[in-house]
């Protein structure tokens, strides 16, 4: 099964807002792993003010607004 890592924060409007609209289009083709960036020096130096970021697989897939073609092509890949 594919995972995908969706950078967030407690507290982040749009992070949750991002996951809400994922979750439903996945259709268990994929798990989304909630990684807090607070708690990691260097995840929050990589992706500070620029949360929620969405990857997979080592690649961006999407910012906010959720980027439903990027999630889709990756989700239909090998």
């Amino acid at each position: 099964m594919k995972t995908l890592n969706l950078y967030s924060r407690p507290g982040c409007h749009l992070c949750d807002e991002l996951a809400r609209e994922l979750v439903p289009m996945l259709r268990g083709r994929a798990d989304v792993r909630i990684v807090n960036i607070d708690g990691d020096r260097d995840l929050k130096k990589l992706y500070g003010l620029r949360i929620p970021v969405l990857t997979a697989a080592g690649q961006e897939l999407s910012e906010y607004p959720l980027d439903v073609e990027a999630v889709e092509a990756y989700l239909v890949s090998v």
